[in-house]
């Protein structure tokens, strides 16, 4: 695992997987997952997954998610995580519906010139939203 600053690296071949049921609670963290997120499984599990959103995240992009997810579609998007340490990792996310009421999140890199688009992005989405 590389870091830089508080940042950490995500190789080509990581893949982080992990299935929460309906109310976003998590019910199951591979081990790519728990190595990036410094939890252990066992305070991973049972845990909302939103315990690793980062606080930069803008609220718009997971009311955008859940809202896709309930009528059972696909979602994909760039979400930046915040470990246990308090660093963070940017991932590109594919969630989509598993099962009855489950919902199974595999996420891998993202590129350095995403992370920088988003980076901006989500920055925009947040003033946004303070204002409001």
């Amino acid at each position: 695992m590389q870091t830089v600053g508080d940042e950490i690296l995500l190789d080509e071949t990581s893949l982080l997987v992990s299935e929460t049921d309906a109310k976003g609670t998590i019910v199951y963290a591979d081990e790519t997952f728990v190595k990036f997120s410094e939890y252990s499984l066992e305070e991973l599990i049972g845990k909302p997954h939103n315990m690793i959103r980062h606080p930069d995240m803008p609220k718009a992009t997971f009311k955008e998610l859940w809202e896709s997810l309930k009528k059972g579609n696909v979602w994909q998007g760039f979400v930046k995580n915040r470990t246990k340490s308090g660093k963070f990792y940017w991932v590109y996310a594919t969630i989509f519906p598993f099962g009855k009421d489950h919902y199974l999140s595999v996420r891998k890199m993202a590129s350095k010139d995403e992370v920088e688009k988003y980076t901006q992005l989500y920055a925009t989405m947040r003033a946004s939203e303070r204002q409001k």
